[in-house]
């Protein structure tokens, strides 16, 4: 009698089926039938892992990540590098381009002059790595004249190399919006992929016929500068040369690139909190959960997708606030919340992402 299983089959299974097709009455574990059999289900069953294994290498939803980059290579995807972070540096005087100067872990090079004092940094290590950090920098090589060196605003994040689940829903989301010639999902994935960019909405006849509107996000789901901005219209459709084909948008399309805008969202409650516990006690944790609650909204804001998504503005929900306040320790009870003075929700414009104002309790 043949031994049924799939791949999933555990050995444990394995083993019984095949020991209960044995016509032989002693099947103790020191029989020689019972022994035999035992090694020959371990054979087995290292094949059914081996062939599970397959199995799932085969199928973009299981494969680990080396096989699902040779999958996706065949609808010409590949995950976006890691790129580095280029931040502002401001001096009592000009530093040679190429300079190199630390700052905590890590190094950044001069790389261009922005005006009298004032220069491009990048940071020498790839990734969100350099995006933080502010403060004293140190040369690295002496510098006559130097007296102060700070690095300041972010102007193009660094990013990390794409993750696998973000690659793989890329890749699934890939045969949902075919990107082709100029269409909406062409202007996400191009735009989408320059680095420093979190994502985008794209606005027919935005400023007259045959020009498109670009809206943008950075990679850390804030408003970009105006570096970036600058950088992805020269990128897209150079404004020296807009609708001639000259940059990645197709000719005749005059592609405006635009920031997204960001709306203060000033909160008044009444929070009720324990004995012995003040407002203080708790503002740093209401601040982080409120900035966690917009954060997850910019990002969804970056990610839509079709032309409804694009036209929608995000909506702040007093319900969600007061949900993520009331699980802070301390915290007993929230009433009458209100949003830049009013007790409804918020809804902003389509171009806007919230960000926070005054938190009163």
């Amino acid at each position: 009698m043949a031994v049924a299983f799939d791949l999933n089959t555990s050995y444990e299974d394995l083993l019984v089926q095949k020991l209960s097709n044995v016509p032989t009455q002693d099947k103790r574990e020191t029989s020689l039938i019972y022994q035999a059999t035992a090694a020959n289900t371990a054979e087995t069953a290292q094949i059914l892992f081996t062939l599970l294994n397959y199995e799932n290498e085969l199928f973009a939803d299981t494969a680990s990540r080396e096989n699902l980059v040779r999958r996706a290579a065949e609808r010409g995807l590949s995950p976006t590098l890691a790129t580095k972070a280029i931040r502002k540096g401001v001096f009592n005087i000009d530093v040679p381009l190429g300079a190199r100067f630390s700052q905590e872990e890590y190094n950044y090079v001069a790389l261009e002059k922005i005006e009298k004092g004032v220069f491009k940094m990048e940071c020498e290590t790839e990734g969100e790595v350099g995006n933080f950090e502010t403060g004293q920098l140190i040369p690295i090589d002496y510098i006559a004249g130097l007296e102060t060196a700070q690095l300041t605003d972010l102007l193009i994040p660094g990013e990390n190399e794409e993750d696998t689940e973000a690659f793989r829903a890329r890749y699934f989301n890939s045969f949902e919006s075919i990107s082709f010639g100029g269409n909406r999902a062409d202007y996400k994935e191009r735009v989408g992929n320059i680095p420093g960019v979190g994502g985008a909405r794209i606005y027919r006849a935005k400023y007259g016929g045959g020009t498109v509107g670009v809206t943008i996000i950075d990679s850390t789901f804030s408003k970009p500068s105006t570096e970036l901005v600058e950088l992805v219209q020269h990128l897209m459709d150079p404004l020296d040369a807009q609708g001639d084909g000259v940059g990645l948008a197709p000719i005749d399309h005059m592609v405006t690139i635009s920031a997204v805008n960001e709306t203060i969202v000033n909160i008044g409650t009444t929070i009720t909190l324990q004995s012995g516990w003040s407002f203080e006690d708790v503002e740093n944790a209401i601040q982080e959960e409120i900035d966690g609650y917009f954060e997850e909204l910019a990002e969804f804001w970056a990610s839509a997708v079709t032309k409804q998504e694009d036209e929608t503005g995000l909506i702040i929900r007093i319900s969600q606030i007061e949900t993520r306040i009331l699980g802070i320790n301390g915290v007993i009870d929230i009433a009458n919340t209100l949003l830049n003075g009013k007790a409804s929700n918020l809804e902003l414009d389509r171009e806007a992402i919230p960000k926070r104002g005054t938190i009163s309790g």
